[in-house]
């Protein structure tokens, strides 16, 4: 189970967290998690160069690792990225210690291409001694999900939904991995099109 939108009381109870970018602007912030893969990231770079849109990219350490071409495409294209830990781990499943070692592997490779003090906690989940641990990151969250990666949901319900729930300031999140692939190439083309045609803008945090 999840919600599109995240609840308001959320912000409140972990003030330290970024749900969103409160601003008068009409500006989108448009997030990936779990890459970078050859089969789907390319292709969200294909088609944020085509809308001029920019991003940011939660990468899984393991896969920065696996495919460096594809990350250091992701940097040079203008897009930023942040630490999604090295095996895109549970925080509530996950020993303190072990999280915070493996969240500092996904740094040490990241530190190969780039410099970045963004982190996403993979499902949105991590205690809060993790996340005192991590102190020194920006921890982004977001306040509305589209939903792509879920099977129990059509690519025109997932569309219709991160629609519906965005507003200006949004931090919004896509994935690109494997089971977010249908929904994705469906969705997120479609999404670009509509906000841009309302004049608004992507940005990278």
């Amino acid at each position: 189970m999840f919600l599109h939108k995240t609840p308001s009381f959320l912000f409140k109870l972990y003030p330290s967290l970024i749900w969103r970018k409160p601003t008068k602007e009409k500006v989108i912030y448009l997030t990936f998690d779990d890459g970078p893969i050859p089969n789907l990231t390319p292709w969200v770079l294909d088609v944020l160069r085509e809308f001029n849109a920019k991003a940011t990219f939660f990468c899984v350490g393991e896969n920065v690792q696996k495919h460096p071409e594809i990350f250091q495409q992701i940097i040079e294209e203008g897009h930023a990225v942040g630490n999604h830990t090295f095996n895109h781990l549970n925080g509530w499943k996950t020993p303190d210690i072990d999280y915070l070692r493996n969240t500092l592997r996904a740094d040490e490779e990241i530190r190969k291409y780039t410099k970045t003090d963004l982190f996403r906690p993979p499902y949105g989940r991590i205690g809060r001694q993790q996340m005192k641990q991590l102190g020194h990151k920006r921890m982004i969250m977001w306040d509305v999900l589209s939903g792509d990666f879920s099977a129990k949901l059509n690519p025109e319900r997932v569309l219709s939904k991160s629609i519906r729930y965005t507003s200006s300031g949004s931090i919004v999140v896509f994935h690109d991995n494997l089971k977010a692939t249908q929904n994705l190439k469906y969705a997120l083309p479609a999404y670009l099109a509509h906000f841009i045609e309302l004049g608004y803008s992507f940005k990278a945090l």
